[in-house]
């Protein structure tokens, strides 16, 4: 029987769905209902019921209406350079964010409102009598999983940051400091991280999707210690050490392993497989296609992800694009760039004169959507050429490297998101349901911190093997004699839903009938990390640190992981420096692949400036050095 985390929250929100396990069933969520607070704590069915009133904040809410992609990938992603973005959104791509951007104080808001929670959930359960000791022990855990899990990206997204405590919320403590030291700001998100890892089990309770577990905790509580280790260098052999071990126990338990093929971590019907620890899964909830006022679930719904990231010529709005230097950085027989984008058909004598390869598979196409990218004639056909606004005969804006609608961008578009329906209008139909998958940790990140951590200990061959490991499911080594037909249903039911007389039969990215040889990644990124790039730049870091972050590159593209990896690693100036050299980007920009930047990248402005309206909030609260005097 499939199973849910039935809410009981402590205030009347919209309807989510979140997730936290390792299984193939998705997550059904009912109405909420609301209750007193005292209520929560009357017996172990209300405590269990209680904490979802934390859960909630996984997904979208009053304070922050896209909350898993603004401002996780905003912060998370786009200042690498890797993924990239138009608009008034360009500001998180070239280090011009500032105090008043809605996107952070938004983040900032809700993150706090769910540590309110949490403080309040924790400070009742201390005194509960009515909850037995094993609830109590389940629901400690999972409070504590939760709060150190928002003051982690808070943490890393703004630096050091007011550390409210069990009981304490800003309307019974209005004015706090910042935590004085990082040291003593990182100490209680591994305390809090630490004691979940000791309370909670390797499987959620009673198999009930969506819940904390042993792993998300101590997965969690790794990147805090390498966290800790960065902000607080005397430290960091003691930290990379106890990081090490967390990482290793999880190895160690078996509980979780690499897909066989890594395309179908996004499908529908690959979600909940054993790669995953941490996740959010966004679907329409009770307001299906409404287009009301009050926007705090629809604004960051499945199809709205799928328009914020498809190819604004079927259907999208183009608010998240993939660079060419990202889709220049794989190796030939790497998977994993097929199966995370969709690239324009730029003409392939224009792709080799740039030395980029023209792929087989998403050169002006969408596989999983089977559909063409560009403007398409009534029966279908991508037309080339057509008429623009201005009445000029040109090619469509797909067969260019960079598409314009106003402002360039990367004519390449993830497929991580993009994937499960189409972004027209027939999506408002049979398809508004499909799912989008936003990953918080998945056992890749897990290899790819151990394999840190042990080049960071004195154990390299370890450490190469786990990039070892990793590449060659890369290279399509597990999908031999795999059976992809139960990925076959979503897709069939998007091709009739929309009218279109196709099926899916074999599964269309990253499938192998006999094995490959995968290059080792040491000889590779040793080799690599002394070529000089494109304008003369040799890499700086280490070999093994420029193959753990390139890897990282490859793995986590349009997942809000990628920065916040590459800051603690110590890795994220170099990767400015030698992917994304200053560069004018000439002239006819249409017609060059390589991303124009002018700016001079500044490693202070990794912490975000403090939102100023927290600012006017708490007089205790200070700015951030690399924006003092900016609000």
């Amino acid at each position: 029987m499939k199973k849910s985390i039935k809410y009981l929250a402590l205030a009347g929100l919209g309807v989510v769905a979140l997730s936290s396990c390792n299984n193939d069933k998705f997550l059904d969520v009912p109405q909420y209902n609301i209750v007193s607070i005292d209520a929560q704590f009357e017996g172990d069915a209300n405590a269990r019921l209680g904490l979802n009133g934390i859960y909630v904040y996984n997904n979208v809410s009053k304070e922050d209406d896209c909350w898993g992609f603004k401002p996780n990938l905003f912060t998370g992603s786009h200042p690498t350079m890797d993924t990239q973005c138009t608009g008034w959104d360009v500001k998180f791509l070239d280090q011009t964010w500032d105090a008043n951007v809605g996107e952070l104080g938004q983040g900032w808001a809700h993150a706090y409102a769910a540590i309110s929670r949490a403080n309040l959930y924790l400070a009742g359960l201390e005194t509960a009598e009515g909850v037995s000791a094993d609830a109590k022990k389940l629901c400690e855990g999972e409070a504590r999983a939760l709060r150190g899990y928002f003051y982690t990206w808070l943490a890393t997204t703004f630096g050091r940051v007011p550390m409210l405590a069990t009981g304490e919320d800003f309307n019974n403590t209005p004015e706090k400091a910042a935590a004085e030291t990082y040291e003593e700001m990182w100490d209680f998100i591994i305390e809090d991280f630490q004691k979940a890892s000791e309370l909670l089990e390797w499987t959620p309770y009673n198999n009930e999707y969506g819940r904390c577990t042993k792993g998300m905790a101590k997965a969690y509580l790794a990147d805090a210690y390498m966290w800790k280790a960065y902000r607080c260098p005397d430290k960091a052999a003691d930290c990379y050490a106890k990081a090490k071990a967390e990482l290793k126990s999880i190895i160690d338990s078996g509980t979780y392993e690499l897909s066989t093929n890594f395309a179908t971590n996004w499908d529908p019907a690959g979600f909940w497989n054993k790669e995953c620890i941490w996740a959010l899964c966004s679907d329409e909830g009770s307001e299906w296609s409404s287009w009301g006022g009050d926007r705090t679930i629809t604004f960051a719904n499945p199809n709205m992800l799928k328009w914020f990231c498809a190819c604004p010529e079927n259907g999208g709005w183009g608010a998240e694009y993939l660079s060419w230097e990202w889709y220049d950085s794989y190796e030939p027989g790497d998977t994993r760039r097929d199966a995370s984008c969709a690239t324009g058909a730029v003409p392939a004598d224009q792709m080799e004169e740039w030395g980029i390869e023209k792929s087989n598979v998403v050169w002006g196409y969408n596989p999983y959507l089977k559909d063409s990218l560009g403007v398409k004639n009534d029966a279908g056909q991508v037309v080339k050429p057509f008429i623009n606004p201005e009445g000029v005969e040109s090619g469509t804006k797909t067969m260019q490297f960079h598409f314009t609608n106003g402002e360039f961008a990367p004519a390449i578009w993830t497929t991580k998101i993009w994937r499960n329906a189409y972004a027209d209008g027939n999506s408002w139909g049979t398809q508004m349901w499909s799912p989008t998958i936003l990953y918080g940790k998945r056992y890749a990140n897990v290899l790819l911190d151990y394999a840190e951590c042990c080049f960071r200990t004195g154990q390299d061959e370890e450490g190469w093997k786990q990039l070892d490991i990793l590449r060659n499911r890369a290279w399509g080594n597990l999908t031999i004699g795999q059976d992809y037909s139960k990925y076959f249903a979503h897709f069939n039911t998007v091709y009739s839903g929309n009218g279109k007389s196709i099926t899916m039969t074999e599964y269309p990215v990253g499938v192998l009938k006999a094995p490959v040889t995968v290059p080792s990644a040491k000889e590779y990124y040793t080799a690599l990390q002394a070529t000089p790039n494109r304008v003369g730049y040799t890499h700086t870091s280490e070999a093994w640190k420029v193959a753990v972050n390139e890897e990282r590159r490859k793995e986590f593209n349009s997942e809000w992981c990628l920065c916040p990896d590459m800051i603690k690693s110590g890795y994220i100036e170099d990767h400015i420096n030698y992917n994304y050299p200053k560069d004018d980007g000439g002239n006819d920009y249409a017609h060059y692949p390589w991303t124009k930047r002018t700016f001079t990248f500044d490693i202070n402005k990794m912490d975000m400036p403090i939102p100023a309206v927290e600012l006017l909030k708490n007089s205790l609260l200070k700015q951030n050095p690399a924006y003092a005097g900016s609000n």
